[in-house]
């Protein structure tokens, strides 16, 4: 049975879906992009977005139930592949080996035009 994973020290969803599901051990986030909890765009580049991304994500498995370090797998979209240097910098530092597995793609177009979308699938504590 799913259930839904909501906080308020997260941005909130901004159309028809959850902030993440619980579903068995597992938790699957939606797509985190670089708002703070109260819908601000952070600005700064991808760098600054990368850390409120993550903040977000971690607020989210908190809720859940679980934090980072038991995310398995990350999918992260770049409006930009030449910022990967810049992403993979921050996300070295907020994620410890074992790291996750990781997809990275560059995609045409992020919401509110930001730099950095990350999504995870992460197990229970």
């Amino acid at each position: 049975m799913k259930e839904i994973v909501q906080t308020p020290d997260a941005p909130a969803a901004i159309g028809p879906y959850s902030q993440a599901v619980r579903f068995g051990n597992l938790v699957v986030t939606s797509g985190q992009i670089p708002l703070t909890a109260s819908g601000d765009l952070v600005e700064g580049g991808v760098e600054a977005q990368t850390r409120q991304v993550i903040e977000n994500l971690r607020a989210v498995l908190q809720a859940a139930g679980t934090d980072l370090d038991r995310v398995v797998k990350t999918t992260v979209f770049l409006a930009d592949m030449n910022e990967f240097s810049v992403m993979n910098s921050v996300y070295e530092q907020e994620f410890a080996a074992p790291y996750p597995a990781r997809s990275t793609v560059q995609v045409a177009r992020l919401p509110r035009d930001v730099r950095v979308e990350i999504e995870v699938l992460a197990e229970l504590h």
